[in-house]
């Protein structure tokens, strides 16, 4: 039987993984990445000059898996490091810790009132948490009651996904989002609570070299990575595709990592219903701004939420506690991520400025802080909107690029809320298909 030709389209940590496992399996791939670097939103950039080292965005590794802990400690050795959370949240002009359901301690007297006797009639209407017919909103209401809904739920997933939260399904919750127990809300009101709650509870981080050092290691164990060969087609009828607007591939099966939504523009022909249903796919954008600061700041906060309007950005981000070796001796880096859409689009032309000016307003910096370094990510497709729409419309193009040959993998080109733990999994899933 004569090999199938397999191509991979995009080397970030989903192609790079889906690669690897073919690979190993003896099984030729070839990966086609449009940059001229390798690892796509899961890569690290050494600011020449300045001693800084910036991942794209937050990127945290969280381990359920066994296979997969094992899979990263035998790519990248001893550089890999534990840590426990130390997550905060900031309202009311103060900092409570994450989560917010569990830590009410230190919040107005009024607030925390509220919050405990409304999670308590929830309680006691005994809702059962898995109806995903319900919209988020309703979900988070049922769940934890108006209070601790209007006064963090709410206002926070708002920020973040940009839509009405009416709007959104909770498909994508499982997991997610911590549910603490009766006796859990009442330990975190009465004092401050050390409970570690949540999948997040603890995260890995490479020792030195930023998060890119994970897909440099799959990198470095696979061959048939092409850099600078960016698709601008795909043709279904002859099955090739199309490098740099000239070189043409063929192709039997083509996994695909690239945002689903660019699929639609990549494709020659498309029936009307397939079209119409590429259109309806939404998504927030995040906007990432990598700060590097000449100060080495006291607190040991590893990330922080911003619930509340007048703040630009809903998460801050710490690097230099995840690892000493990303800023110099004595020097201090953030990453500030404000999420858009066009429900709600921001002003590129400001925004860097009301970062800093949002920052100092929540006393993480001070005015005489010096700013030695700015690095912008802008970040299109951020997070897929599982609006109404969602999950009819992504398996009707799914199935379509099934029946083509074309395997959707990974977060953006499987279009799914997916860790960096699911994406490695997905690319081991798919190379399972052969």
């Amino acid at each position: 039987m004569a090999k199938k030709r397999i191509l991979i389209l995009g080397a970030g940590l989903a192609g790079l993984s889906a690669a690897w496992h073919l690979q190993r399996e003896g099984i030729e791939c070839q990966i086609f990445e449009k940059e001229t670097e390798v690892g796509g939103l899961c890569r690290s950039k050494k600011i020449d000059g300045a001693g800084f080292t910036f991942d794209s965005s937050g990127h945290l590794l969280h381990f359920k898996n066994n296979y997969t802990l094992g899979l990263v400690k035998k790519l990248v050795g001893r550089n890999l490091v534990r840590h426990r959370r130390k997550a905060w949240i900031y309202s009311y002009g103060k900092f409570t810790r994450y989560p917010f359901q569990a830590n009410l301690y230190g919040l107005p007297k009024e607030i925390v009132k509220e919050c405990l006797l409304e999670f308590l009639k929830a309680y006691h209407n005994g809702f059962k948490t898995s109806d995903n017919n319900l919209s988020f909103r309703c979900w988070i209401n049922k769940t934890f009651g108006r209070g601790i809904a209007s006064h963090f739920m709410i206002p926070y997933n708002a920020k973040f996904w940009t839509v009405p939260l009416d709007k959104l399904t909770c498909e994508w919750i499982d997991g997610l989002i911590p549910i603490p127990t009766l006796g859990q809300i009442i330990e975190g009101t009465i004092k401050e609570s050390r409970q570690n709650l949540g999948y997040n509870a603890f995260f890995w981080y490479p020792e030195k070299g930023g998060i890119g050092t994970i897909t440099q290691a799959f990198a470095g164990q696979i061959m048939n990575i092409f850099k600078g060969c960016n698709v601008t087609e795909i043709d279904l009828k002859r099955k090739t595709i199309r490098i740099n607007g000239k070189q043409k591939e063929r192709f039997d099966f083509l996994i695909s990592t690239l945002p689903l939504p660019e699929i639609g523009y990549l494709l020659c022909i498309l029936p009307e219903h397939i079209a119409s249903a590429f259109k309806k796919l939404k998504w927030n954008s995040i906007f990432n701004l990598n700060i590097g600061i000449d100060r080495r700041l006291d607190d040991a906060w590893h990330w922080m939420y911003f619930p509340e309007k007048e703040f630009s950005f809903f998460r801050v981000g710490f690097p230099h506690n995840f690892s000493s070796s990303l800023v110099p001796s004595h020097k201090s880096s953030l990453y500030v991520e404000v999420s858009y859409s066009e429900n709600k689009p921001i002003d590129k032309s400001n925004i860097v400025s009301r970062i800093i000016k949002d920052l100092r307003k929540a006393g993480i910096l001070n005015q005489s802080d010096r700013i030695s370094v700015e690095d912008i990510n802008d970040i299109k497709y951020g997070y897929p909107i599982y609006d109404k729409n969602y999950q009819q419309t992504r398996e009707k193009i799914l199935k379509y690029l099934y029946q083509n040959s074309i395997i959707p993998c990974g977060r953006y080109g499987s279009w799914q809320y997916f860790s960096m733990e699911d994406t490695i999994l997905d690319g081991k899933r798919i190379a399972g298909l052969f």
